[in-house]
């Protein structure tokens, strides 16, 4: 009998033959300039210790006091601070159950709304010293997802469906502004002029609806990577987040089908990006998996990567600004970010 190893030019050709495909594709990863970004040489974000190792989804902070904000998430995870962010403190609720999961929350003024799932709504007047739960119809298509504070007793819902309400009296009656919804959502975002951008659950279309229309309007994807998520440009244009680590952003905010080339920040890299927000109008910031941060100073055109935070054993799902000075990150088991003002350089 002969043995594999006792006929070593058979053995060394098919070794060959595996290895070929593997330095093919190390050679093509080497001539790629984005094969690995560069390392950026600052890191501008802090992490904050938070009392509570739950999954960080939404904060807002209040108009009358830019220090006075809140942080919500899983099983009911309500903090507050009163010092810009730097200490959290674990806020107490009445419910029946501590399994809700806070999606979203905002203020207008000393009003604030929370929602989530199940179904479930807060409303507060005082910047949230008390919270008052909304009734929500037992018909409701689907549960809350996303909340946006417009005024006095002013606010808008959509649900995870894509159904979109409105309520000028505080809550007691909502009004439909869409006459079907637009089926499962993973991602709902809302333009400062009131339009929405939905990303279909399994990623496969995005609709988009604007103020006055009485139904949501579908869109094929853009290429054949799965959408992961979708948003706003500081022009009303948008952007997108494909599978596999590709970015879009669309070139005319009139046309919601005008898009740029899809590129891949980091061709390497095998983790999603999650979300993205910008700090001005050219720096673009992306969050994504396993702790990965990137950022780009040129609207998209070159990124790097902030390496300090990438040993965080989390997830980086949201990443959000509400002015140049104030930003943060957040992620799973209690991960919280602050974007550092000090430690950043001048602009």
């Amino acid at each position: 009998m002969v043995s594999f190893n006792s006929n070593p030019i058979r053995f060394a050709a098919k070794a060959l033959r595996r290895l070929l495909p593997l330095a093919a594709v190390a050679i093509f990863c080497s001539s790629c300039s984005n094969a690995f970004l560069a390392t950026l040489p600052y890191n501008p974000w802090a992490q904050i210790d938070l009392p509570t190792d739950e999954e960080v989804l939404d904060l807002a902070f209040t108009d009358s006091d830019p220090n006075h904000g809140w942080l919500i998430g899983t099983h009911a995870t309500l903090l507050e601070t009163v010092d810009g962010g730097n200490n959290w403190e674990q806020r107490e609720l009445a419910l029946d159950s501590e399994n809700y999961r806070f999606s979203s929350i905002d203020f207008k003024g000393d009003e604030g709304w929370v929602v989530g799932e199940p179904p479930i709504m807060l409303n507060t007047k005082d910047g949230g010293q008390s919270w008052n739960r909304i009734p929500l119809s037992e018909k409701l298509p689907g549960a809350p997802m996303l909340v946006t504070a417009l005024g006095a007793d002013t606010a808008e819902m959509v649900t995870d469906v894509a159904a979109i309400y409105r309520t000028e009296d505080g809550g007691r009656n909502w009004k439909a502004l869409v006459q079907d919804a637009a089926g499962v959502v993973r991602n709902i975002a809302r333009s400062p002029d009131g339009g929405y951008v939905s990303v279909s659950a399994k990623g496969n279309f995005y609709s988009t609806w604007e103020p006055g229309e009485i139904d949501w309007e579908p869109h094929q994807r853009t290429s054949s990577r799965r959408v992961q998520n979708m948003g706003y440009q500081p022009d009303g244009s948008l952007w997108l987040l494909a599978k596999g680590g590709s970015v879009q952003f669309g070139e005319d905010p009139f046309d919601v089908e005008a898009w740029g080339d899809m590129t891949t920040p980091e061709f390497a890299a095998s983790w999603g990006l999650l979300d993205l927000s910008y700090r001005t109008p050219q720096e673009i910031w992306v969050s994504g998996g396993g702790g990965n941060l990137l950022v780009s100073d040129d609207g998209g055109a070159t990124w790097m990567k902030d390496a300090d935070v990438e040993d965080l054993p989390t997830n980086l799902y949201r990443v959000v600004f509400s002015d140049e000075s104030h930003g943060f990150v957040m992620g799973g088991s209690g991960v919280l970010l602050k974007y550092d003002t000090m430690s950043a350089p001048a602009a």
